[in-house]
This record gives structure tokens, C-alpha cells and sequence, in this order.
């Protein structure tokens, strides 16, 4: 599994497409098994959801995200999470696994 976490300021970005860099966070056995920081291409409608399915991405943690981009995300065979707070990649994934991941409401109105 691997798991996109949108990032600025090495927290969760609210608005995935306002970040900075993603978090590619694979996860083996049920644990955090490696980070790799990327920085993403330039923000264009249905660009990030392609662009991360090649990277391998199966998921992506992130805590705003129009019902558009969750769309073209689950049509690149990516499961999405939102509402998720503004936390470190290894702590969101963290809970995540666990079982724990508290989300709150979607933070995009868009």
C-alpha cells in the first residue's frame, strides 16, 4: 500500500492542491515501512489524480478535497480520506492503521 499525504510546512495541507510536496508513504506488513517526499506537477484539473496513481499511490489521506478530484481519484482505483487534521504524514498514517483517524468535515467547498 502506498499513501499520499499532501503537504505544506510538513503537515497535512488542507486543500490537496495547494501543497507543496506529497508525502509517498509505503506501508508493508501494517507498518510505515518508508517516506519519499515529492514535489507534485503544477495544479491543473484531473492532473494530480493521474499523476499520483503513477506513482503507485493506492490512497490518499488528505483534509479538503472537492467531490470532482474525489471522483477522478477513485476512477484512478484511489481511495480517498478526508476531513483528516493537520498532522504529520507518520502520525495520520499512524492512526490511520491503527484504526484511530479522527476526520472532521471536508474542508473544500468546491
Amino acid at each position: 500500500m502506498r499513501i499520499a499525504v499532501p503537504l505544506a510546512d510538513e503537515r497535512l495541507c488542507m486543500h490537496f492542491g495547494h501543497c507543496e510536496t506529497f508525502a509517498l508513504v509505503d506501508v508493508v506488513d501494517g507498518k510505515i515501512a518508508k517516506r519519499t517526499d515529492v514535489v507534485p506537477p503544477p495544479h491543473e484539473p484531473g492532473v494530480l489524480p493521474r499523476w499520483l496513481a503513477a506513482q503507485g499511490v493506492t490512497m490518499i489521506i488528505a483534509g479538503g478535497m472537492g467531490q470532482r478530484a474525489q471522483g477522478l481519484f477513485t476512477e484512478n482505483r484511489i481511495q480517498v480520506v478526508v476531513g483528516a487534521p493537520s498532522e504529520s504524514p507518520e502520525k495520520l498514517i499512524a492512526a490511520y492503521l491503527e484504526g484511530n483517524l479522527q476526520t472532521g468535515e471536508n474542508v473544500c467547498d468546491h
